[in-house]
């Protein structure tokens, strides 16, 4: 069994609040963590590509590497993204 349904399992067998609690804490604190760490990963002039909201994959450069967003150039124009969903070519 992969980490993610035991993950899953031990979600379903949470019996009180306080515990689920703790549970979605841990998941935002691993979120903000793997954000942080996308972010470090990027640098000014890096070569970038995401996928736009129309599914549309856009290539670029980085122009600035902000807390959460990184501003990127395309050939359609400036984009604000999320370290997250870039990915370096």
């Amino acid at each position: 069994m992969n980490n993610v349904q035991t993950a899953i399992q031990a979600i379903h067998s949470v019996t009180t609040n306080d515990e689920l609690n703790q549970i979605i804490e841990a998941v935002k604190l691993k979120r903000q963590y793997l954000s942080k760490q996308a972010v470090r990963s990027f640098r000014v002039g890096d070569k970038i590509q995401f996928t736009s909201r129309g599914g549309v994959p856009v290539g670029g450069t980085v122009k600035k590497v902000n807390i959460k967003y990184v501003v990127c150039d395309t050939p359609v124009g400036q984009y604000r993204v999320p370290a997250t969903m870039l990915e370096k070519v």
